[in-house]
């Protein structure tokens, strides 16, 4: 297995587990990937989803190795096959989907971190944009979403040169959530999840769904969607329950429904 799954109290940990390519994706990662994403998606248990590297690794993005081989795939498969269904999935989920960046994130690594909806980062990791070293140009959605996280020019000036950048200085450019020191990070990224996975799911999935569609909706398009969001979140279970609890001056039992 290319990727290592662990489910823990509504928290599902996906572990990229090729350390010693420094977990650089081939198609059997890419997949996998894909399959557990998937089963997140479904699994009512499942509520909130860790995405971290082994080893001194977070991923290093594409396996130069695949790519250079005669029998393997094509740059058009991986990144239409491979890469766009993960970006696809981890933006469509509606359940938090956090990046627990341990190590280095290079290229389709480091977009495919900032594709997620929170960003927590080892302060001994760092980020690269990687693919002009190669000729190559940002894909896994970096064109996408870096220049909304951090401005045109950051942006630009990252993805032309593949300048590498640390975790702190990510979290000082708004690219991150957090840099956290190296002895604190599992702790720190475990209670936040964990806290993720006892609020109300359902709600957080509508959230996201909302600010996926912010960046193309124009405000009186984000009003409405709003309107109808706020009225599905209504709906629900959770949102009976955070009333109650509030009417009761009691901390609430989301159940995530």
């Amino acid at each position: 297995m290319e990727i290592k799954i662990e489910h823990l109290e509504g928290v599902c940990l996906i572990t990229f587990n090729r350390p010693k390519v420094y977990n650089s994706f081939n198609k059997t990662m890419a997949m996998e990937l894909q399959q557990a994403l998937d089963e997140c998606a479904v699994d009512e248990k499942i509520r909130t989803i860790v995405l971290k590297g082994e080893g001194k690794a977070f991923c290093a993005g594409q396996d130069l190795a695949e790519i250079t081989d005669p029998e393997g795939p094509s740059l058009k498969s991986i990144v239409g096959e491979h890469y766009n269904p993960i970006i696809s999935r981890i933006r469509t989920i509606e359940k938090p989907v956090i990046a627990a960046v341990n190590g280095v994130a290079a290229g389709a690594g480091a977009n495919i971190a900032l594709a997620c909806d929170i960003v927590f980062a080892k302060k001994s990791s760092s980020f690269i944009q990687a693919f002009s070293k190669i000729g190559l140009i940002p894909d896994s959605g970096g064109t996408y979403f870096l220049p909304r996280i951090i401005g045109f020019q950051k942006a630009m000036a990252l993805m032309m040169t593949g300048d590498k950048i640390s975790a702190q200085e990510a979290e000082e450019m708004k690219m991150i959530y957090r840099a956290i020191n190296d002895e604190d990070f599992d702790e720190t990224v475990m209670t936040f999840a964990e806290k993720l996975s006892k609020m109300p799911t359902k709600a957080l999935g509508l959230t996201k769904k909302a600010v996926n569609s912010s960046y193309d909706n124009t405000m009186q398009e984000q009003l409405d969607l709003e309107e109808n969001l706020q009225n599905e979140a209504g709906q629900t279970d959770d949102f009976n329950e955070g009333v109650q609890a509030f009417l009761e001056k009691r901390t609430p039992k989301f159940k995530g429904k």
